[in-house]
């Protein structure tokens, strides 16, 4: 069964060892991932199974670990921010 991340900025999900029913065992940069809409898949590279589905953060939980000093949040809240600055200079 795949290990669920609600939170993306949960500490240290991307660096914990999980292992495969087929005896693999690495972490997140050693698994193949798909991307959906909603979230990342990431799955065992020696059989394919998933081992492990990521949920995208929405704007309120960037919001929220930026403001609790996550560094990773802050630098995605400054370019969404940014972007919504130059999408509002355009539109006038």
């Amino acid at each position: 069964m795949a290990e669920i991340i609600r939170n993306y900025f949960t500490p240290g999900w991307r660096a914990d060892r999980i292992s495969c029913v087929c005896g693999w065992e690495g972490d997140s940069s050693k698994m193949q991932m798909e991307l959906h809409e909603e979230v990342t898949d990431y799955a065992c590279p020696a059989c394919e199974n998933t081992l492990l589905i990521v949920s995208h953060p929405d704007m309120d939980q960037v919001r929220q670990a930026a403001a609790d000093g996550n560094v990773e949040a802050q630098q995605q809240l400054a370019l969404v921010e940014e972007a919504l600055a130059l999408h509002r200079k355009a539109d006038h």
